[in-house]
């Protein structure tokens, strides 16, 4: 049985200094009710060319669907297509969300590995 500690301080410490294959697990969102049928999972990790929808954030945000436009393992964010905010000189700067304000609403499967995975949870000997 793992023990984790519930203080922020040591919670804090464990996102700074986790691993890269630990990040990228931490990096997944919950996929759309209709994907959770047809693969037999409930949440993968994110990858640049999903589509995701915005679950939670401000006015202009909230209930956007887009393409994500790159993930950022250092900082556990996603940003996303056409999500920016001005900048005090008048340009425009992407936004980072986080995943878990986030569902899979489109899977990109241009990936062979990726998509030979998923078949077989889809088929439930995963």
């Amino acid at each position: 049985m793992r023990k984790t500690s519930s203080l922020p301080r040591k919670q804090r410490k464990r996102l700074a200094q986790a691993p890269l294959h630990a990040r990228h697990r931490m990096l997944s969102c919950h996929l759309d009710r209709p994907l959770i049928g047809e693969y037999n999972v409930r949440s993968l990790p994110v990858r640049k060319g999903d589509t995701v929808k915005i679950l939670r954030g401000g006015e202009g945000i909230r209930g956007t669907e887009a393409k994500v436009a790159s993930v950022d393992l250092g900082k556990i964010k996603l940003t996303i297509d056409n999500i920016t905010m001005p900048k005090a000189d008048g340009t425009q700067k992407a936004i980072m969300i986080d995943p878990s304000n986030c569902i899979i609403t489109k899977l990109d499967l241009s990936d062979p590995i990726r998509k030979d995975k998923l078949t077989k949870l889809k088929e439930g000997s995963g």
